[in-house]
């Protein structure tokens, strides 16, 4: 079953176009990680699934449902992200009790646990918590939610390093028990490889790359060695990023379309093969510049 269907989804912001006749299809029980440049439309889509805005034109579908302003996509869904308002007439152990009451697979204990272990106080006020610690709460209200979908946009804002680490570790296991749909936006797709299972990549409002990550770690491949070793090699493939430090070294990544063998022979011919980490592969793609900032510096 797709728990996101989105046929030719279109969403003004005035004049501009935010996402434009984006297609795609995210099935359900899988840990999505949607990434793209600032502005690439990442946060228009998840909050259209969330269904907090509505679609300019095309088709979205989340659960089978039109997702704006339906209460059973509102109560299957959960959007947590660094801008999450509470009431400040409640205390921090006050909004998980409410929470409780509102999504039908809400786990307090869970909830508490993870409430005692970062160390929170019951009679704290969530607008007067640290931004690392706001964000640290809403993940833990994401999290104890379970809902069938649940979508984090740049969930850990403000968290440092450990706390990172130990969300991302708590996420996994509690997915492995109780899986459901989870979309993670985050500019932290080093950190994040490992529990993702697929990868959605945004360009200009469009669905530029779709895959299980996986395969995006096999995508393309890093050739360092002497200019014109590498270029015999590259001559007619598909060439994503290129570096020269103006020495007679060049390192360039290319789609990979190498055999097992022709591998074997750059590697003998004195070039270092590189596995590209999709975090990197994920700049290279989107960046108009095959060279990066250094074509900014480059004199012709």
């Amino acid at each position: 079953m797709n728990v996101v269907e989105c046929r030719e989804l279109t969403k003004h912001h005035g004049r501009m176009k935010a996402l434009e006749n984006l297609s795609l299809t995210i099935e359900e029980d899988k840990i999505t990680g949607l990434i793209g440049r600032n502005g690439a439309g990442k946060t228009t889509l998840l909050k259209i699934l969330a269904g907090f805005w509505h679609e300019s034109s095309g088709e979205v579908r989340v659960l089978s449902r039109r997702p704006f302003n339906d209460l059973l996509v509102s109560a299957n869904t959960i959007f947590v992200d660094d801008q999450m308002n509470f009431p400040t007439a409640l205390t921090l152990k006050e909004i998980l009790i409410e929470a409780g009451q509102f999504y039908e697979h809400w786990d307090m204990e869970l909830a508490l646990r993870l409430f005692n272990y970062f160390s929170f106080d019951s009679l704290q006020i969530h607008s007067h918590l640290s931004k690392g610690k706001r964000s640290t709460f809403n993940m833990i209200i994401g999290l104890a939610s379970r809902c069938p979908l649940t979508i984090f946009d740049e969930p850990t804002n403000g968290m440092d390093l450990a706390v990172r680490r130990d969300f991302y570790r708590a996420l996994l296991k509690d997915y492995i028990v109780y899986p459901r749909s989870i979309i993670i936006s985050s500019h932290y797709l080093d950190e994040l490889e490992d529990v993702l299972e697929e990868i959605l990549l945004i360009e200009n409002g469009r669905a530029f790359l779709h895959m299980p990550i996986e395969e995006m770690k096999e995508y393309a491949v890093g050739l360092n060695g002497k200019h014109t070793a590498v270029e015999n090699w590259i001559t007619g493939r598909e060439v994503i990023y290129t570096e020269s430090d103006g020495s007679t070294d060049r390192y360039v990544v290319v789609k990979n379309s190498f055999t097992v063998k022709e591998l074997d022979r750059i590697r003998l011919e004195g070039i270092n093969v590189k596995t590209v980490p999709p975090s990197d592969l994920s700049v290279y793609l989107t960046n108009p510049h095959k060279g990066g900032i250094d074509d900014v510096f480059n004199r012709a």
